[in-house]
């Protein structure tokens, strides 16, 4: 089982991809209310080896050499990956062993304002960072940032970000109803998108239970609309992930799988079966077992019955 290294999982924007977490549940710059990982438990901008590096790179040698190529290798996970000062050099180790491999950085894009930041970020192949909101107030409504983030130099970051940027930059923005899509707010986040120019946008909602049990997804109806304000002909709304034809047996340990699956996010069965490539029935088996066991609870949500691990936070 690892700890640094989990899936490979189904993304519904990068294929097969094997995460990378490189700071401790949930280190982050952010708390913000719909993330799927629960509260930030470490609300901060300071950056620092959360993880040792050399244990990374250890874990990614043991992945090379045994299992299958992904997609992509990817840094996301329980918090903010730009947060740990080595991820440049994590991305170097990975672009000497794996030229083949593309290398993406999912981020929240608030330490894209730092030069270094940028600059440890440039031998990646695509960086995807969020922008909720373009307004000081909304922005601290849904994202309740670290005290020293500021909004402009946020959007400034990104916008940086981009024209340094050889490989892609995609913008994502997520639409969550009574926080951050009225009018006034809407324009605020096309006119900082327009300033960013983002190869691609992507319009999101929630799809897994966020901190708020009163949170809700924006129907696609209500997306529709929204991408026809903004008028961009590089604007997608991401739909779920369906999979490859075929089943993948990418890993044998199915209940460490399981679990290392599912102490980063919660997961549908459905969810489950496309990460692991097994069957619905064979993934209830593995999952009925953790529950009696009590490494797993369910969490019963109007989208569906999901699966986190139990005490996540703990390392």
């Amino acid at each position: 089982m690892y700890k640094y290294l989990f899936g490979p999982v189904p993304s519904r924007r990068l294929g097969i991809s094997l995460g990378v977490d490189l700071v401790y549940h949930k280190v982050c710059s952010l708390d913000c209310v719909y993330c799927e990982c629960g509260r930030t438990t470490q609300l901060t901008g300071q950056r620092a080896e959360y993880v040792p590096v050399e244990e990374v790179k250890q874990e990614l040698d043991r992945y090379f050499s045994s299992s299958p190529d992904p997609d992509y290798i990817t840094f996301s996970g329980s918090g903010e990956p730009t947060l740990h000062s080595g991820i440049g050099t994590v991305i170097d180790f990975i672009r000497e062993r794996k030229q083949e491999v593309s290398v993406a950085v999912l981020t929240n894009g608030t330490l894209l304002s730092l030069k270094e930041v940028r600059q440890e970020l440039m031998n990646a192949d695509l960086i995807i960072p969020s922008l909720d909101a373009a307004d000081a107030e909304i922005f601290r409504k849904i994202n309740r940032p670290c005290d020293s983030l500021d909004i402009r130099d946020y959007i400034e970051g990104i916008r940086a970000m981009k024209a340094e940027f050889s490989g892609k930059l995609w913008l994502e923005i997520l639409i969550l109803p009574g926080y951050n899509d009225t009018e006034e707010g809407l324009l605020k986040l096309k006119e900082a998108a327009g300033r960013i120019q983002p190869d691609k946008i992507q319009l999101n909602t929630l799809d897994r239970p966020g901190t708020r049990d009163s949170l809700t997804a924006a129907p696609p109806e209500r997306l529709k609309e929204i991408a026809a304000f903004f008028e961009f002909d590089n604007m997608e709304i991401i739909a779920a992930y369906q999979g490859k034809d075929g089943e993948k047996d990418l890993r044998e340990d199915m209940a460490d799988s399981i679990l290392e699956t599912v102490q980063r996010r919660p997961c549908t069965l459905e969810d489950l079966s496309n990460i692991l490539g097994a069957r619905p029935a064979e993934i209830s088996k593995f999952l009925s077992d953790l529950e009696n066991r009590g490494m797993i609870t369910v969490l019963h949500q109007e989208r569906g019955i999901f699966y986190k691990a139990s005490g996540t936070g703990e390392r």
